[in-house]
């Protein structure tokens, strides 16, 4: 399994609010991408940078999602190109449904 941070510099801050708006009118844009186990959405403290945490199934999924294309989307739209972080999720706490996962759910 695989999570990813991605973080980006906004041209001008957002509030709580605009954020939970913004975010929130294109996430239904997640619900079927492939691969992906779970997205949040991320405002830093002062609205300056947003971003978000993504566990994907595995590095594959991962890397077809940040391709050229959505790169240079969010890069367009923000000004800037975002970071973007992998790491190795060994080992994965589900406190909703209790479970401790070592792999990927399957249609749980």
């Amino acid at each position: 399994m695989i999570v990813t941070v991605v973080r980006f510099q906004l041209p001008e801050p957002v509030s709580l609010d605009e954020a939970r708006s913004q975010f929130g009118a294109n996430a239904s844009a997640y619900l079927d991408v492939p691969g992906l186990l779970f997205k949040a959405y991320l405002r830093g403290d002062d609205g300056s940078t947003a971003g978000g945490v993504y566990w994907w199934a595995d590095r594959a999924s991962a890397n077809a999602k940040f391709n050229d294309g959505w790169l240079a989307g969010v890069t367009k739209k923000y000004g800037a190109p975002p970071t973007i972080e992998f790491f190795d999720a060994p080992v994965v706490v589900d406190a909703v449904q209790q479970v401790i996962r070592t792999e990927p759910p399957l249609n749980d």
